[in-house]
């Protein structure tokens, strides 16, 4: 199957997010949430656009997408790699701390590095219950006790751009197993630190904070999912998330939520930050796929930061024959 490809330039409107211009009236008049098409960008570039195959694949294992999917094995632990597991070169620390989505801290990229500089991360602690055995408290020097690994991982925004990174941390697997989920667990939701006088971007209206995100427990039991408590070998940085955040490779970036302090197992899908604001342009699952666009921009493409041409988007990021197996049966169009 071929599709023709295209440019379509990014309107201005939605290079400049609205919030800026948005006057509170207008903010009041809308209900107490905007659409998120009012704040994220498409990354300001021309984009290829790609005809999406319609409905998805129905059966994820096997299906031949219309874009390339290289996937390879993970290594357990890439202890001073300087690569991923295809041959990408990480991006630079001065990439990984001076370009971020931070909207706790301001909705420019570059301005969070600074403004996050005196972030106090001590003490710290992260709240696990919910639906487990054993509902528990844990300090940041709990935490560290869990087994720390390297991970070179992928960073896919949802704004078509995307960057290597050496996390290190843990599989988030082994602090749900300490808890032990019940039965009935079938969802694990977190929740960011709300603290205004710290994060100057939460004591606005416009949002619906603290940030919350959520996983299906089985993706969130998945060894390529981890909590990140350092990159390149140092403690997690603040504009990273700073000090402990999820990190969940094949889906897009706003899943991977940062300065976790609450972790709930529930019954029911937890509701999300992005999903609130706008449903119909952020789904929960929101794994990366070239194959389904965002409303505004093609997906089927994307640029890697420090590189100036584009790149195909693999689906799931490229951890396809990692993960593939949680969605079988799933039509991804409709379950986005």
């Amino acid at each position: 199957m071929e599709h023709n490809l295209k440019h379509i330039e990014v309107p201005s409107s939605e290079i400049t997010p609205e919030s800026l211009y948005l006057s509170r009236r207008d903010f009041l008049k809308a209900a107490g949430i905007v659409s998120a098409s009012a704040f994220l960008a498409a990354c300001g570039v021309a984009s290829p656009s790609v005809a999406a195959t319609p409905g998805g694949p129905t059966t994820v294992p096997g299906w031949s997408p219309v874009l390339p999917t290289p996937s390879a094995k993970v290594p357990d632990d890439a202890a001073n790699g300087t690569t991923d597991e295809l041959g990408n070169p990480l991006n630079t620390l001065t990439d990984i701390t001076n370009y971020n989505n931070y909207y706790e801290f301001s909705e420019d990229k570059q301005e969070p590095a600074l403004l996050s500089k005196n972030f106090k991360t001590t003490p710290w602690s992260v709240t696990v219950g919910g639906l487990v055995s054993h509902p528990k408290t844990y300090t940041l020097d709990d935490l560290l006790k869990f087994q720390q690994k390297e991970r070179i991982y992928r960073l896919r925004c949802v704004e078509a751009w995307s960057m290597v990174i050496p996390w290190t941390g843990f599989e988030l697997n082994l602090l749900l197993n300490d808890v032990q989920p019940l039965s009935s667990a079938k969802y694990v939701a977190f929740t960011t630190i709300m603290d205004p006088s710290q994060m100057p971007g939460e004591a606005g209206l416009l949002y619906p904070w603290p940030y919350t995100e959520g996983l299906r427990l089985d993706e969130a039991m998945h060894r390529l999912t981890i909590l990140a408590t350092g990159l390149y070998g140092h403690p997690l940085p603040n504009v990273d998330g700073a000090p402990i955040r999820l990190v969940v490779p094949w889906k897009y970036g706003f899943k991977s939520i940062k300065a976790i302090v609450k972790i709930d197992l529930t019954d029911t899908q937890p509701t999300t930050f992005w999903n609130t604001i706008s449903p119909d342009e952020y789904g929960f699952y929101s794994n990366v796929n070239p194959n389904v666009d965002h409303p505004r921009w093609s997906q089927a493409t994307e640029r890697r930061i420090g590189e100036v041409s584009r790149r195909a988007t693999l689906m799931f990021n490229g951890y396809y024959d990692e993960v593939a197996s949680l969605y079988t049966g799933m039509d991804l169009r409709a379950n986005y």
